[in-house]
Protein backbone atom coordinates (compact mmCIF):
# COMPACT_ATOMS: atom_id res chain seq x y z
CA UNK A 1 0.00 0.00 0.00
CA UNK A 2 1.38 3.48 -0.88
CA UNK A 3 1.44 6.24 1.71
CA UNK A 4 -1.19 8.38 0.02
CA UNK A 5 -3.04 5.36 -0.44
CA UNK A 6 -3.12 4.61 3.29
CA UNK A 7 -3.95 8.51 3.50
CA UNK A 8 -6.90 8.04 1.44
CA UNK A 9 -8.20 5.37 3.37
CA UNK A 10 -7.51 6.92 6.99
CA UNK A 11 -9.34 9.54 5.81
CA UNK A 12 -12.32 7.21 4.15
CA UNK A 13 -12.56 5.46 7.71
CA UNK A 14 -13.09 8.84 9.50
CA UNK A 15 -15.66 10.00 7.03
CA UNK A 16 -18.03 6.56 6.88
CA UNK A 17 -18.13 6.21 10.66
CA UNK A 18 -19.40 9.81 11.02
CA UNK A 19 -17.77 12.05 12.83
CA UNK A 20 -14.89 13.96 11.42
CA UNK A 21 -11.68 14.88 14.20
CA UNK A 22 -12.12 18.24 12.75
CA UNK A 23 -15.53 18.43 13.85
CA UNK A 24 -15.06 17.45 17.55
CA UNK A 25 -15.12 20.10 20.05
CA UNK A 26 -12.11 21.37 21.50
CA UNK A 27 -13.47 21.60 25.18
CA UNK A 28 -16.66 20.50 27.19
CA UNK A 29 -18.62 21.41 30.00
CA UNK A 30 -18.63 19.84 33.52
CA UNK A 31 -21.07 20.62 36.21
CA UNK A 32 -20.08 20.56 39.98
CA UNK A 33 -21.28 20.81 43.71
CA UNK A 34 -21.68 24.65 44.79
CA UNK A 35 -20.25 25.12 47.91
CA UNK A 36 -23.18 25.51 49.56
CA UNK A 37 -25.20 22.22 48.75
CA UNK A 38 -21.66 20.23 48.94
CA UNK A 39 -22.25 21.80 52.76
CA UNK A 40 -25.85 21.13 53.21
CA UNK A 41 -24.71 17.40 52.34
CA UNK A 42 -22.31 17.37 54.73
CA UNK A 43 -24.50 18.42 57.46
CA UNK A 44 -27.63 16.41 56.89
CA UNK A 45 -24.93 13.59 57.29
CA UNK A 46 -23.27 14.44 60.17
CA UNK A 47 -27.15 14.92 61.58
CA UNK A 48 -28.01 11.43 60.74
CA UNK A 49 -24.93 10.07 62.31
CA UNK A 50 -25.15 12.35 65.81
CA UNK A 51 -28.84 11.10 65.78
CA UNK A 52 -28.05 7.68 65.57
CA UNK A 53 -25.16 8.59 68.34
CA UNK A 54 -22.38 8.22 66.47
CA UNK A 55 -19.26 10.70 66.65
CA UNK A 56 -18.18 11.40 63.17
CA UNK A 57 -16.54 12.74 60.30
CA UNK A 58 -17.79 14.21 56.74
CA UNK A 59 -16.12 15.04 53.50
CA UNK A 60 -17.62 16.19 50.48
CA UNK A 61 -15.56 16.36 47.42
CA UNK A 62 -15.88 17.79 43.55
CA UNK A 63 -15.79 15.43 40.53
CA UNK A 64 -12.23 15.66 40.71
CA UNK A 65 -11.58 14.72 44.38
CA UNK A 66 -10.73 17.53 46.10
CA UNK A 67 -12.64 18.33 49.25
CA UNK A 68 -15.02 20.73 48.93
CA UNK A 69 -16.33 20.74 52.63
CA UNK A 70 -14.79 18.41 55.71
CA UNK A 71 -16.82 18.75 59.10
CA UNK A 72 -15.66 16.56 62.24
CA UNK A 73 -17.86 16.20 65.56
CA UNK A 74 -16.05 17.31 68.61
CA UNK A 75 -15.48 13.44 69.78
CA UNK A 76 -14.80 11.82 66.13
CA UNK A 77 -11.31 10.27 66.30
CA UNK A 78 -8.78 12.06 65.42
CA UNK A 79 -8.07 9.63 61.94
CA UNK A 80 -11.51 10.35 60.97
CA UNK A 81 -11.36 13.43 58.94
CA UNK A 82 -8.19 11.79 57.25
CA UNK A 83 -10.67 8.57 56.53
CA UNK A 84 -13.34 10.64 55.49
CA UNK A 85 -11.55 12.70 52.74
CA UNK A 86 -10.22 9.12 52.24
CA UNK A 87 -13.50 7.38 51.11
CA UNK A 88 -14.58 9.79 49.05
CA UNK A 89 -11.63 10.38 46.76
CA UNK A 90 -11.58 6.92 46.35
CA UNK A 91 -15.58 6.40 45.30
CA UNK A 92 -14.72 9.97 42.91
CA UNK A 93 -11.39 7.89 41.52
CA UNK A 94 -13.26 4.65 41.30
CA UNK A 95 -15.88 6.19 40.14
CA UNK A 96 -18.02 3.59 42.52
CA UNK A 97 -19.07 3.82 46.22
CA UNK A 98 -16.82 2.05 48.12
CA UNK A 99 -18.66 -0.59 49.76
CA UNK A 100 -18.81 -1.68 46.39
CA UNK A 101 -15.16 -1.90 46.22
CA UNK A 102 -14.71 -3.66 49.71
CA UNK A 103 -15.28 -7.59 48.10
CA UNK A 104 -14.08 -7.16 45.10
CA UNK A 105 -10.03 -5.67 46.23
CA UNK A 106 -9.96 -9.08 49.26
CA UNK A 107 -6.77 -10.33 49.07
CA UNK A 108 -6.47 -12.85 46.69
CA UNK A 109 -8.55 -11.09 44.14
CA UNK A 110 -7.39 -9.47 40.72
CA UNK A 111 -8.07 -5.85 42.23
CA UNK A 112 -6.57 -6.39 45.57
CA UNK A 113 -3.69 -4.51 44.44
CA UNK A 114 -5.82 -0.99 44.99
CA UNK A 115 -5.77 -1.24 48.48
CA UNK A 116 -2.08 -0.53 48.10
CA UNK A 117 -2.48 2.36 46.20
CA UNK A 118 -1.68 5.98 47.44
CA UNK A 119 -4.90 8.26 49.10
CA UNK A 120 -7.19 4.65 48.59
CA UNK A 121 -9.02 3.69 51.39
CA UNK A 122 -11.67 0.84 50.88
CA UNK A 123 -13.96 0.86 53.43
CA UNK A 124 -17.73 1.54 53.56
CA UNK A 125 -18.53 5.10 53.63
CA UNK A 126 -17.77 6.56 50.83
CA UNK A 127 -20.58 7.32 48.48
CA UNK A 128 -20.86 8.64 44.44
CA UNK A 129 -23.02 12.12 44.09
CA UNK A 130 -25.00 12.14 40.75
CA UNK A 131 -27.14 14.53 39.10
CA UNK A 132 -28.30 14.94 35.65
CA UNK A 133 -26.96 11.41 34.74
CA UNK A 134 -23.41 12.57 35.50
CA UNK A 135 -21.23 11.96 38.48
CA UNK A 136 -20.91 15.39 40.47
CA UNK A 137 -18.84 14.31 43.24
CA UNK A 138 -18.82 12.32 46.47
CA UNK A 139 -19.46 12.04 50.03
CA UNK A 140 -17.33 10.21 52.96
CA UNK A 141 -18.26 9.65 56.33
CA UNK A 142 -16.06 7.92 58.82
CA UNK A 143 -16.62 7.13 62.71
CA UNK A 144 -19.66 5.16 62.59
CA UNK A 145 -19.94 1.65 61.86
CA UNK A 146 -19.09 0.73 58.48
CA UNK A 147 -22.80 0.58 58.00
CA UNK A 148 -23.80 3.70 59.66
CA UNK A 149 -20.83 5.21 57.87
CA UNK A 150 -22.56 4.83 54.50
CA UNK A 151 -26.07 5.16 55.54
CA UNK A 152 -25.01 8.88 56.89
CA UNK A 153 -23.28 9.36 53.36
CA UNK A 154 -26.97 8.48 51.81
CA UNK A 155 -28.59 11.12 54.22
CA UNK A 156 -26.47 13.74 52.90
CA UNK A 157 -27.39 13.08 49.45
CA UNK A 158 -30.81 12.23 50.21
CA UNK A 159 -30.79 16.04 51.66
CA UNK A 160 -29.55 17.21 48.06
CA UNK A 161 -30.99 15.23 45.92
CA UNK A 162 -33.64 16.91 44.78
CA UNK A 163 -31.78 20.17 43.74
CA UNK A 164 -29.46 17.80 41.70
CA UNK A 165 -32.31 16.46 39.34
CA UNK A 166 -32.85 19.21 36.81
Amino acid sequence: MKTGTGIVLCAALLVSSGRVLAEDAATYATRSLTLETALKAAQAALKKCRDSGWQAAVAVVDRSGVVQVLLRDRYAGPHTPRTASGKAWTAVSFRSNTSALVDLTKPGKPQSGLRNLPRVVILSGGVIIEGGGQMLGAIGVSGAPAEGDEACAKAGIAAIQESLEF
